[in-house]
């Protein structure tokens, strides 16, 4: 299926969902318009814009919030913020900064806790970053490092364990990878899971029926159009039908029992779309 466009061309844009509506965030030309979708109207309408022009962020939505973390700021330097928006007050106020800046980063929530992973640094380099933010006290923890450092890479939560998936290697799309790591919060320990099929990166992730469905990407052969879902119980993949329209810098999220797949780039490099495609598996 094929959802109202976005009003807005974007990629390298943060999205999440909270109570049923989609949010998308930043963008590779500096958009600070924040697009929201209603996917029972098939809808967009404008929420109040994001306070700084920003692009390769992380977002979440969490206790009937937006979060949005990292990213780049001022052409490509790695920034620590975290903002939140309340979609009842429709307000931005900051929230406390990230331990290690980063962009091209990726995160989920875990059991009311928000996991930051990986991305590029200061230093233009990857960092193994592991990072927990706790918004009952506002603070961050860092906890083990992911064992292969990465960025544009796609991270879950599911079964209480965070798995994080694909990615490439210092910026560089021409070092995409296939790895796929879980980390268990009980025992703070990492371990090595079944691999993503196609090495890639510039990826997007969301969860349905008890399946991490991955999205799109980017190499310099081209974008990518595969939809390939991981079950952690048999840690298996399985190959879905592909995307109408192969992307990268995207975002993927669940409402209901549809997955919708946002925004992203037809084509490496600078490009960008309104894309808005439907998913059911």
């Amino acid at each position: 299926m094929i959802g109202a466009p976005m009003p807005s061309e974007r990629s390298e844009v943060a999205v999440a969902a909270v109570e049923g509506r989609i949010y998308v965030v930043g963008g590779f030309d500096g958009q600070t318009e924040l697009e929201v979708y209603d996917p029972t109207a098939d809808r967009w309408t404008r929420g109040a814009p994001f306070p700084r022009p920003l692009h390769h962020a992380a977002a979440v939505g969490l206790d009937g919030k937006l979060l949005v973390l990292g990213g780049y700021i001022d052409g490509w330097t790695a920034s620590d913020t975290v903002y939140e928006y309340d979609p009842a007050t429709d307000r931005w106020r900051t929230q406390a900064s990230m331990p290690t800046p980063r962009g091209a980063l990726a995160a989920a929530v875990i059991d009311g806790k928000i996991h930051a992973v990986g991305g590029v640094g200061r230093d233009r380099r990857n960092t193994g970053a592991h990072e927990v933010y706790d918004p009952t006290t506002n603070s961050w923890t860092a906890l083990a490092p992911l064992p292969t450092p990465r960025d544009h890479l796609a991270v879950a939560a599911l079964g209480g364990r965070l798995y994080v998936i694909g990615g490439r290697v210092d910026g560089r799309y021409s070092d995409n990878l296939a790895a796929n790591e879980e980390y268990d919060p009980a025992t703070n320990r990492w371990q090595t899971r079944q691999p993503l099929p196609t090495p890639r990166s510039g990826i997007a992730a969301a969860i349905l029926d008890g399946k991490i469905f991955v999205f799109g990407g980017e190499a310099p052969s081209g974008t990518f159009h595969q939809v390939e879902a991981y079950e952690p119980q048999t840690d298996s993949w399985s190959t879905y039908a592909p995307m109408p329209t192969a992307r990268h810098g995207l975002g993927a999220v669940a409402v209901g029992e549809r997955l919708y797949v946002v925004s992203g780039g037809p084509t490496p490099g600078g490009s960008a779309s309104s894309r808005n495609e439907i998913f059911t598996p």
